[in-house]
């Protein structure tokens, strides 16, 4: 967990704010993870980070919830990299991010998707790239037959021997709902794809677990939209299956989702939930602040999480028996 490693940047104010978060932190009940265990994966919406700069306590309010997990999926991320940068600096040495390119037309929103993780729990595999769609020949070029606003940010990483990829997104909000539905098809029929192309050959892809996480904007688990990201065979953990567990501060939509695609479906220790740090009251944290202005210095989204098993070397040692 999270250790203040700044602390000359802590006035009285930060100080009595941070031990507010920490109460609520604590509601939250993320566990500990345990080297070559189980790690702690969260998806967050961090809203418009690095638009315009944060505040000192924004940063170290920011830093302290991003370091209750192990590997945190960050969209809505800008161009602009400098408060990252200030909260890799309060997480400390240990922490390092990976991130796509910004997208810098309109649809992009000169968004990007970023990983940060802690080097001491996951290892990051090499592998970091925009998702393709499939693509046809159209005379002589080759075109896609489907174009994200925003591409989902795909990369691997390693915990113990446990080795998966992640792809995270932020889907577009649009006019209305029905917009959404074919961009989350998109990304559940690629998913379905790199499932197939494991199984005809198992040397183009060695990162067998796959989890899809980001802001996919679906109001609900009954949502035409979540059926349409579940179609090809993802999933909720069993822990992040209720329908009350909304993401947004109110809690009452499930914007933010985080699903999977395991080789070894019982990773999951079903330990998982919403980290609330608004809590119902943003003022301990803001006291001058509107709730609004409130969700430019943290999020108008709460991180979900899930810890996963990576202790598989009996699960590995049974298949090869059976097989």
């Amino acid at each position: 967990m999270h250790h203040i490693t700044d602390i000359k940047t802590v006035s009285k104010e930060i100080a009595a704010g941070l031990k507010v978060l920490k109460e609520r932190i604590a509601a939250a009940q993320v566990p500990s993870s345990k080297l070559d265990e189980s790690f702690n994966l969260a998806t967050w919406n961090i809203r418009e980070f690095g638009k315009k700069p944060r505040t000192q306590a924004a940063i170290h309010y920011i830093a302290e919830v991003l370091g209750q997990f192990d590997l945190i999926g960050i969209v809505e991320l800008r161009d602009d990299l400098r408060d990252l940068r200030r909260v890799l600096d309060v997480l400390g040495p240990y922490w390092r991010a990976v991130y796509s390119d910004a997208v810098l037309d309109a649809g992009g929103n000169r968004e990007r998707v970023a990983y940060l993780y802690d080097k001491r729990q996951i290892a990051f595999n090499g592998m970091a790239s925009a998702a393709f769609a499939r693509r046809t020949k159209q005379g002589t070029e080759w075109v896609p037959d489907f174009n994200w606003w925003r591409p989902p940010y795909v990369a691997s990483f390693k915990s113990g021997s446990f080795d998966f990829v992640v792809v995270s997104t932020h889907v577009r909000w649009g006019d209305d709902e029905a917009g959404r539905e074919p961009e989350l098809q998109a990304l559940a029929q690629w998913v379905a794809e790199k499932q197939e192309l494991f199984s005809k050959d198992k040397r183009s892809f060695d990162d067998q677990d796959l989890f899809v996480m980001g802001d996919f904007n679906i109001p609900s688990l009954d949502s035409p939209l979540f059926k349409a990201i579940t179609s090809t065979g993802l999933r909720l953990p069993t822990a992040l299956a209720q329908q009350d567990l909304g993401s947004n501060l109110e809690r009452n939509k499930r914007y933010d989702q985080l699903l999977h695609l395991p080789h070894y479906p019982d990773n999951f220790t079903n330990q998982g939930g919403v980290l609330d740090f608004y809590a119902g009251d943003h003022t301990p944290l803001f006291p001058a602040l509107t709730k609004q202005a409130f969700t430019f210095q943290m999020s108008d989204h709460l991180p979900l999480w899930v810890q996963v098993n990576t202790d598989i070397d009996g699960k590995r040692l049974d298949q090869i028996i059976q097989s």
